[in-house]
């Protein structure tokens, strides 16, 4: 196939699999949004996966480690598809089952990136392969043990993501390199805060799958602890411990403001992809603040016209620091931020309302 029907199938598949990144990877700059689209196609490949109820940690290990194979031309793509796409059980949705089989397509495309946005794409989806077998042994309706378990978990699926995102727009705006310490600093928490969030809008949908990615150890002053909270859905006891992580994930989320910052007003693509995506990330931790007796993820989830609102308020404020701070502060109003003592934020995660306005 040609480069030009390579692409447009990364623009089919796109919105089929992620509608929110359908809706935010356009807007980065031409060129810039191809790498992160792939990226974000070969991440889902290796959360298909992940993610099938039936094949087993072993089975998901071999895929897993055959994948990179592929990534890294050592094994024929398409033999690697066909197998998958035979062993994936019939919960697996459609699109993504689609995508699996067009594996060739998505690493054929990867191979015509220049080298530095190959490098930041490999190693992302080789840290987040090569974790995710530790998690999935150790997967039970328990939760994870720790608080520091979830932020490790987190870094291998998101925050290695935010890590890639930093390579690629300083290649892209070679203005950032006095700044790539910093960003890469904060990088962890752009992609932590906005996978906490997913975790906490999708508490019952994994309970349902068998999943639990709560740290078990902020429930343990509860009667029953973790476990006994989710089995009877005792939005009491459950609150306590989700409201603790809701102000985790916005500490993180703040950070990931002050990453946004520190990028030029003028890379208007670049600032709209991570102000949308922190915004509505925001807008979905305010509703679980709101409703702590929510039992499952729409009840939670923001409505299409909050997720326009969140486009065009942004969209208005992206040029101003300052401006975009005071938004942050009027949505986070009244919600839960960790403190010291529960969350270590990167250095230098003040908001920036003063630089750039």
């Amino acid at each position: 196939m040609s480069s030009e029907q390579d692409l447009q199938f990364q623009n089919h598949i796109l919105p089929l699999v992620s509608r929110t990144f359908a809706l935010t990877i356009p807007q980065l700059p031409a060129g810039l949004d191809n790498v992160v689209s792939n990226a974000y196609l070969l991440c889902r490949i290796a959360d298909t996966i992940e993610d099938d109820p039936v094949l087993d940690a072993q089975t998901k290990s071999n895929f897993l480690a055959g994948f990179l194979s592929v990534i890294a031309a050592n094994e024929d793509s398409k033999d690697f598809s066909t197998q998958l796409a035979s062993r994936l059980s019939k919960h697996t949705r459609h699109t993504d089952r689609e995508l699996v089989k067009n594996t060739t397509t998505v690493v054929r495309n990867l191979a015509r990136f220049t080298s530095t946005q190959r490098n930041a794409v490999i190693r992302c989806v080789t840290t987040m392969c090569k974790s995710m077998p530790e998690f999935q042994d150790g997967k039970t309706l328990e939760g994870l043990p720790e608080l520091t378990d979830l932020d490790r978990y987190c870094y291998f699926v998101a925050g290695i993501v935010g890590e890639m995102l930093t390579d690629l727009f300083c290649e892209h705006c070679p203005e950032l390199e006095k700044q790539r310490d910093e960003m890469m600093a904060l990088s962890v928490s752009f992609g932590q805060g906005l996978q906490m969030t997913n975790i906490l809008k999708d508490i019952w949908e994994d309970r349902d799958a068998n999943t639990c990615w709560l740290p078990s150890n902020l429930f343990h002053d509860l009667e029953g602890g973790l476990s006994r909270a989710m089995r009877d859905r005792n939005s009491t006891a459950m609150s306590a411990g989700v409201e603790k992580l809701v102000g985790i994930a916005h500490a993180h989320l703040r950070a990931a403001l002050l990453y946004t910052q520190l990028i030029p007003r003028q890379e208007v693509g670049i600032r709209r992809f991570c102000l949308w995506a922190i915004g509505m990330a925001m807008l979905t931790l305010r509703r679980i603040h709101k409703n702590p007796g929510y039992n499952n993820g729409g009840a939670v989830k923001i409505s299409r016209r909050a997720v326009r609102a969140t486009v065009i308020t942004c969209n208005i404020a992206q040029y101003s620091n300052y401006t975009v701070s005071l938004l942050f502060a009027l949505v986070s109003r009244g919600m839960p931020l960790a403190n010291d003592g529960e969350y270590c934020p990167p250095s230098g995660t003040r908001l920036a309302s003063d630089r750039q306005v």
